[in-house]
């Protein structure tokens, strides 16, 4: 479905994504722990983390920590990593491989104000509603230390299309819900929670309004 406009979900319509989003993800874990990143993405990652060396940070929350590959890098480098997942398939993969990962979700983070320097979030909250969207960046800043600086990477389009995708090949389960915003809906977004200090974004392929976003925030102090 395709749309200029995005209403509210009902709470039991976001309660059947998350169960379907469970299904699919727990049934896909061990077969994406296998799966490498794009090239792309680990440059990404890699300049992310010389951003935090060079603030001297320490601590890093990924937020959608998938079976782990990102969490692995940021353990290599040094950081003190804790990762988070909606998928209890995904963080037995990622604490098989030794990392610290919770079953959560990004909306309710089981975490106490301000204890990361950092949060990490890749391909993640591109699934979310916007209300969903507004909550889960308000928990990355209150979880965030004072002006500490939030990497958000999703999938989103020339204009706003919201839905199940088509199923890919191999069938791990339920259709996911997509929620790809337009660049100027995403930025509008994250500059309600933070000053935008970075910002690119990258097509899936030639003349495709299919792309990835990505930025880096710098956080704004929590709301009251």
């Amino acid at each position: 479905m395709t749309s200029t406009t995005s209403t509210p979900d009902p709470p039991a319509d976001r309660e059947a994504r998350r169960a379907d989003f469970r299904a699919y993800y727990d049934a896909e874990a061990a077969d994406r722990a296998l799966r490498p990143m794009p090239s792309w993405r680990d440059a990404a990652r890699e300049e992310f983390l010389a951003r935090l060396t060079d603030e001297r940070s320490r601590t890093v929350l990924e937020v959608g920590c998938g079976p782990g590959l990102d969490g692995a890098a940021f353990t290599a480098a040094g950081f003190a990593y804790t990762g988070a997942d909606l998928s209890p398939g995904m963080v037995e993969v990622a604490r098989a491989a030794s990392l610290d990962a919770h079953v959560a979700s990004a909306t309710d983070l089981p975490f106490e104000d301000h204890s990361f320097d950092a949060v990490w979030s890749m391909s993640t909250l591109m699934h979310l509603d916007d209300t969903e969207l507004d909550a889960a960046l308000s928990e990355i800043i209150r979880v965030l230390v004072p002006g500490g600086l939030f990497a958000v990477g999703m999938w989103g389009a020339s204009e706003l299309t919201v839905g199940p995708a088509a199923k890919p090949d191999e069938d791990y389960g339920p259709p996911r819900y997509f929620h790809r915003r337009t660049d100027a809906m995403v930025r509008e977004r994250l500059g309600e929670h933070g000053e935008v200090e970075s910002w690119w974004t990258r097509l899936s392929r030639p003349g495709s309004g299919h792309r990835y976003q990505y930025a880096v925030v710098r956080a704004l102090s929590p709301r009251p």
